[in-house]
């Protein structure tokens, strides 16, 4: 955990929970073993969407559905929300959930590998979600960052799983050292591309914030290069971590 679990228990026993369709969802998901973001992500998600008002909604990521239905209840009724999700057994059950919400016509679930629908996606977003494979969010970036309108939000969830972004790289299991790689790369490109303000919060599983202040080019070097300069190698111990597979 990134914060200490005596100070997360106190913190979420303030939350005053989603209202009874939501709550039940979240109950449903933690016992069938479907990720949800943590409750407090969840006020962290809601005071976000309070202070940005965001009119377009893209989330990567729909799992049942509970986020976008919290992006939807926490949003304008004019606010539309678009929904991508690959693992098919899901997507029914996102989709009934929507029906059941009764918030079918303000989010469409677009099925499929993001890497292929983003591709195909013109309308500009206001707020951009990312919440899939977190592997994978280094490869999302230019098609999410070419999608968000200028001033525009994306809120990138779990970036500092569990605290082992912080490790050596030798300390990282060796299935899980891509992912950790790849996330460090993500941060890196966040913090360090001009046009970008990012804000790397230790709430839930860590939470990445950032504007995207002027039109943006994705560095064109070596990213891993780019992840071992010794800013990045002494934020892990002086330990070289980047992943030589």
């Amino acid at each position: 955990m990134i914060l200490p679990e005596r100070m997360s228990v106190y913190i979420n026993s303030l939350d005053t929970g989603n209202g009874a369709f939501l709550d039940d969802l979240q109950r449903f998901a933690v016992e069938n073993h479907v990720p949800v973001i943590r409750p407090d992500m969840q006020s962290f998600l809601k005071v976000l969407l309070a202070i940005h008002r965001p009119q377009r909604i893209l989330e990567v990521g729909t799992a049942v559905g509970f986020s976008a239905l919290l992006m939807a209840a926490n949003t304008s009724p004019d606010c539309r929300i678009t929904t991508i999700e690959n693992y098919e057994k899901r997507i029914p059950l996102a989709r009934e959930n929507f029906r059941r919400a009764g918030m079918e016509e303000r989010i469409t679930l677009l099925p499929g590998d993001a890497m292929k629908i983003l591709p195909t996606l013109k309308e500009p977003f206001d707020f951009i979600f990312m919440d899939a494979a977190k592997g994978q969010y280094i490869h999302f970036l230019p098609e999410v960052l070419r999608l968000l309108r200028l001033d525009g939000v994306l809120l990138s969830d779990n970036v500092l799983q569990d605290g082992d972004i912080i490790e050596s790289h030798y300390a990282i299991e060796q299935r899980d050292r891509t992912i950790y790689k790849r996330m460090r790369e993500y941060l890196y490109v966040l913090k360090h591309t001009e046009g970008l303000l990012t804000s790397v919060v230790a709430v839930g599983d860590g939470a990445a914030v950032t504007v995207k202040q002027a039109d943006v080019t994705v560095p064109g070097k070596n990213i891993d290069e780019a992840a071992e300069t010794p800013e990045c190698a002494e934020a892990a111990g002086g330990l070289n971590t980047i992943d030589r597979e």
